[in-house]
């Protein structure tokens, strides 16, 4: 038999406001509240996962999102307009000291 994760729905103690009341959009989105999206470290940009889980919707940080620097290199990677190594950039940006 499968363990069962217990959540503040299931708890009798839960207060009410741990439990966020939100409102599907005409686009079928949802704002999630600010504390929840700081706690959980998801910036614009964070890819997530969502699953149904029973009667259930979840939601949760996907693993293998880059970091913000990760993801700014990702993307600038391949867009040099110029063939210059390593050394020669660090002699351009050293050279107007």
């Amino acid at each position: 038999m499968r363990a069962r994760n217990v959540t503040m729905w299931d708890r009798p103690d839960a207060h009410q406001d741990e439990i966020k009341h939100m409102r599907i959009n005409s686009k079928g989105q949802v704002t999630i509240p600010q504390a929840i999206r700081e706690q959980l470290g998801l910036l614009p940009g964070t890819e997530v996962q969502i699953a149904i889980d029973g009667n259930a919707v979840k939601l949760r940080k996907h693993r293998k999102t880059a970091s913000r620097g990760g993801q700014l290199v990702a993307r600038l990677r391949g867009k040099a307009t110029t063939r210059l190594s390593t050394d020669q950039i660090l002699a351009l940006t050293r050279s107007g000291r």
